[in-house]
């Protein structure tokens, strides 16, 4: 069976990824660097020693990278492109800086953007980190750094992955993108196909 890395899982499965992976052949692998969610394996995205080269064919990161601190980023990303297997992707989704910056230039810092199930959320959760979360005391729901589009390919091509195809979604204010080492553009746009949300609004 394929394995699909799940990186910061929290207490997300596999039904909470995207409908690429929802066929019964992906072998789920629940990664994380909080116990509280009991992963399947314990670490963090900057050593991720405990899973051997070439070892995943897919990953899929939700809302992670922001937690890192710029000079981070690099780290991981070469940890990801390390542990997939040759023609492995990754399915990567973070914070729209850009359209989030846009709330904040209408003086729209505090004011609910969208209702989630975690509550309402505001352009400052969206920079800095979902506040109810750090005010329980998880801290691991700080935001240290943040993306726009160009940004994100850029980094992903700087540090593995060769091939990226990606999106913006300004009303959802999140990015999405798909990154390969090998894989052919034709390849690229039917992985988009399947793993980004249907609508791109």
């Amino acid at each position: 069976m394929p394995v699909l890395l799940h990186i910061g899982c929290g207490p997300k499965r596999k039904p909470q990824t995207t409908a690429g992976f929802q066929g019964s052949e992906w072998e789920e692998l629940r990664y994380d660097i909080d116990p509280a969610v009991h992963p399947d394996i314990l670490g963090t995205m900057t050593d991720m020693s405990a899973l051997a080269d070439a070892s995943v064919d897919a990953i899929f990161s939700s809302h992670n990278l922001e937690h890192l601190y710029p000079y981070e980023v690099e780290i991981a990303l070469r940890e990801f492109s390390r542990v997939l297997r040759p023609e492995g992707f990754a399915v990567i989704t973070c914070p729209d800086l850009q359209s989030i910056a846009a709330l904040v230039a209408q003086d729209r810092l505090i004011e609910p953007a969208y209702l989630s199930g975690a509550g309402p959320i505001s352009a400052i959760d969206m920079i800095y980190g979902h506040r109810p979360a750090l005010a329980a005391g998880n801290h691991f729901m700080a935001h240290r750094c943040g993306f726009t589009l160009r940004v994100l390919m850029a980094v992903l091509q700087e540090n593995g992955f060769a091939h990226t195809m990606g999106i913006a979604r300004p009303r959802a204010f999140d990015l999405w993108t798909v990154a390969s080492k090998s894989l052919e553009q034709t390849q690229m746009r039917d992985l988009a196909a399947a793993h980004f949300p249907a609508t791109t609004a």
